[in-house]
């Protein structure tokens, strides 16, 4: 053996026996104390501790001692050390919890050294294995700790995220607008927004982030940041770029290229003009394109355009289309076509655009026919933002 540093404790009645064996290991290194009787052994065992015990006691003496506190819960092996003539005596000391058995008298000396190698190096390696257990526990531990303090993070995060979202409902100039967004995970990196510019004038957009998590949730905050700073400006007259959506891509692209986040944005922004009843609007990259439904009949708009946040000066198209009567305006994030329960891409925008037209274009029908209450994990971010006239709003 390396290193004769163990401690080893000799349970043994006989004085010549206690000595003999003594001698012979403390020859070997090995500190040894010694006691005539288990009473006093165990009085022993608390203060100090030892590595191995040799004891010369009756099987139901050895069970007693090898469930005892701390031998039981310190898994120190017991040596039975005993005279014996058949082999029910060892079979018995060894059921009694004996780790092995070494025949008085010590005429073989090898069969000691033997013995406490093959042991000690079971002993080592169990604790060894316990050093292990406990560094794993104490890292489980603080793993413990900070998943409790992000989940703690994210969910403070999340109800800030929430706080920055419109109210369920706003009304300008006759035309209704209403959200529902779902995140996927804690954080959202899908964002929405509508806009009161003036009396007759909204803005409304629609937003999602690439990935997911926190620095996703980031980028949100600042659209949400530029859109309060566009609106100001407007307010001040310094600026009116808010009231074009090209120029609002425009701005969104630079902000996220000066972060150098590594992060783009599809988005559909949308000016909403109630007073000549027009919607004039630019896309980002933005897929499914809104659906536009009314009496006259129901299709996505058109048009195409860059991701935001890729290219140092892109542009962007801008369209127009008037708003008829009675009509619904239904914005989507991608995160809904992950639900919906059809093989291809273009099955699943024609399912989506047939619930539409089926009538369902208020949040909670298109919740309901989704079932996205049901879902207890989505496997993306949803929103969802409807915008109609207020005669349209009430027959829905």
């Amino acid at each position: 053996m390396s290193r004769k540093t163990e401690h080893i404790l000799i349970i043994d009645r006989e004085a010549q026996c206690r000595r003999e064996l003594a001698r012979h290991l403390q020859s070997k290194g090995f500190y040894v104390t010694a006691c005539e009787d288990l009473g006093s052994a165990l009085a022993s065992l608390s203060a100090s501790p030892p590595d191995v015990i040799f004891a010369d006691l009756a099987p139901a003496a050895i069970y007693e001692l090898t469930h005892q506190e701390p031998v039981g819960d310190l898994s120190i092996p017991v040596i039975a050390f005993a005279q014996a003539t058949r082999a029910d005596e060892v079979v018995s000391a060894l059921r009694a919890g004996a780790s092995d058995f070494v025949v008085k008298p010590l005429s073989d000396r090898h069969a000691v050294d033997d013995v406490l190698n093959k042991l000690f190096e079971r002993v080592r390696l169990a604790r060894l294995n316990e050093v292990y257990r406990r560094e794993l526990e104490h890292k489980n531990l603080n793993l413990r700790e900070g998943i409790s303090e992000l989940r703690a993070d994210q969910s403070a995060g999340r109800k800030v995220q929430m706080k920055m979202l419109p109210e369920k409902e706003r009304i300008v100039g006759g035309i209704v607008m209403q959200h529902l967004i779902k995140p996927s995970l804690y954080l959202s990196g899908d964002f929405l927004d509508y806009i009161r510019l003036d009396e007759h004038q909204s803005l409304v957009y629609i937003a999602d982030v690439s990935g997911h998590g926190a620095s996703s949730a980031f980028v949100t905050v600042l659209l949400k940041n530029l859109t309060n700073r566009l609106q100001r400006n407007l307010r001040r007259g310094s600026s009116d770029d808010i009231l074009y959506p090209d120029q609002i891509l425009r701005r969104v692209n630079k902000e996220l290229q000066d972060t150098r986040l590594g992060k783009h944005v599809t988005m559909f922004v949308g000016l909403i003009n109630a007073a000549d009843r027009t919607l004039t609007y630019s896309v980002g990259a933005h897929f499914p394109m809104p659906i536009l439904t009314s009496p006259q009949g129901t299709d996505f708009l058109e048009g195409t355009g860059l991701p935001v946040g890729l290219f140092e000066d892109p542009e962007w198209e801008t369209f127009r289309v008037d708003l008829p009567e009675h009509f619904h305006l239904i914005l989507f994030s991608d995160g809904i076509l992950e639900v919906i329960n059809a093989k291809s891409l273009e099955q699943k925008e024609q399912r989506l655009l047939e619930l539409v037209e089926s009538g369902r274009h208020t949040i909670d029908m298109l919740s309901e026919s989704l079932g996205l209450e049901q879902i207890a994990e989505i496997p993306d971010d949803i929103a969802i933002v409807t915008v109609t006239d207020e005669v349209a709003s009430r027959n829905g």
